[in-house]
């Protein structure tokens, strides 16, 4: 009986420190800040060497060069000279706050049944408990697209900060859009005894396209009707008629591109944001014809065919840029390399691209991608205070290291799990 006692009290102990390491979310903006002295890197190509920015009740209220006389009088003024000031980074189409541990269903809720789910909102599930919350802004993401997957309509999107009590604490832009995976024409499996792919045509692919057909112009009979009864699916489409609301536009080969494309014109649908990969290089004028903004996946990854280069999707963000699309970036995979989205833009620096340039890839272009430009994605007046200073060049792994960073204006907690463990082994058994 003694040693079960005993043995209760030491797992409460570790249980208990296990809950005083979680960060407690911070409190709003109370006092105006100046960072002095950075160099700035506005988001937009330009670059302030010695700069002022100047934020309070969550947004910024100067960003400019310190040869400026300003009146530092009511600031607290913190001395950044010698490192850099960025637009927090925004990470696209992620199953953020969705999915915890994907082989436990418990820890999973990104997908619904059923094939047509526009009505599904991925906000009211979004758990700001995530472990990879911290892990995402120790790096510089300060906002991120949590997206439901599955289905034809998988659902509706919202842009969530990397910190908050709650959902509706953290919720940054609520339902920015509904994301459609257009039907695939070739079916690919993967074949283990040959470790090949196999592709066939999808013999449900017309059948697949007059459905989409169908729940569109049940939409519009719904839009029209004088009186009616309520139907989440249909109502939740609304707002691609009336630019409310974007479609995120999941299409993988070129022909695929340009048939959804034109298909969701045709429909009616006004704003347009396109995910695939390297297909994207050969309907290139097509996109910047229709002004579609293009989200890739990352560029640290092999190509999707065989016969392409392997370091295409290194260059790929370069090569669309001088296309002239407006090209993001994201992360496809498991959640927790989700964190290098800053890398994969300079991966893109490495294959040609413009570091300032690059840094638009999950700053503003991400921003214009996801509709919310308005408020984030550059440094300037009116908007939103989400920033960090880095010791460095924060798209390489040796220049991001974080000394602050402010979502909305609050200071937030950068140390998480990850660092507490790198701490506790290099005090026992240190490292060079």
């Amino acid at each position: 009986m003694k040693k079960s006692f005993y043995l209760i009290c030491f797992c409460l102990s570790f249980v208990y420190q296990g809950f005083a390491q979680v960060p407690i979310p911070v409190a709003a903006q109370s006092s105006p800040i100046l960072l002095k002295g950075g160099t700035a890197h506005l988001g937009n190509g330009q670059v302030i060497q010695n700069s002022l920015i100047a934020f309070d009740k969550g947004k910024l209220t100067a960003v400019q060069a310190a040869s400026t006389s300003m009146d530092e009088a009511g600031f607290q003024v913190i001395d950044i000279t010698g490192k850099h000031v960025y637009p927090g980074f925004i990470l696209p189409n992620s199953k953020m706050g969705l999915k915890e541990v994907s082989s436990v269903k418990a820890m999973t809720d990104s997908r619904e049944r059923g094939t047509i789910n526009p009505n599904i909102r991925s906000v009211i599930s979004y758990n700001t408990d995530s472990e990879f919350i911290p892990t995402m802004r120790f790096n510089g993401i300060l906002l991120a697209e949590s997206t439901p997957e599955g289905g034809t309509i998988s659902g509706t999107s919202s842009v969530m900060e990397m910190e908050g009590w709650n959902w509706e604490d953290a919720a940054h832009t609520v339902d920015v859009g509904i994301h459609l995976n257009w039907p695939n024409r070739i079916s690919r499996t993967f074949d283990f005894a040959t470790f090949t792919r196999k592709e066939a045509p999808n013999k449900n692919y017309q059948k697949n396209i007059d459905g989409l057909k169908d729940h569109f112009a049940a939409t519009k009979a719904y839009m029209a009707a004088p009186s009616k009864i309520a139907n989440v699916k249909l109502a939740s489409m609304e707002g691609l008629f009336d630019g409310s609301k974007r479609l995120f536009l999941h299409a993988d080969s070129p022909k695929e591109i340009v048939e959804s494309v034109r298909f969701m014109q045709q429909q009616g649908v006004k704003h347009i944001t396109l995910l695939t990969d390297e297909s994207a290089l050969y309907v290139a004028d097509f996109l910047k014809e229709n002004n579609i903004p293009v989200i890739l996946p990352q560029t640290q990854r092999v190509p999707d065919r065989s016969h392409q280069a392997v370091d295409l999707p290194y260059e790929l963000p370069h090569l669309l840029t001088e296309a002239g699309l407006t090209v993001s970036l994201s992360h496809q995979g498991m959640e927790s390399q989700a964190r290098n989205l800053a890398f994969y833009a300079g991966t893109a620096v490495a294959y040609g691209m413009d570091k300032e340039e690059a840094l638009k890839t999950i700053t503003s272009n991400t921003a214009k991608a996801l509709g919310i430009d308005k408020r984030v994605g550059t440094l300037e007046v009116g908007k939103d205070a989400t920033l960090f200073v880095s010791a460095g060049d924060a798209l390489d792994y040796k220049g991001n290291i974080l000394s602050h960073a402010f979502i909305s204006g609050k200071l937030v907690v950068l140390p998480n799990k990850q660092q507490e463990l790198f701490e506790r082994f290099s005090t026992k058994y240190g490292h060079e």
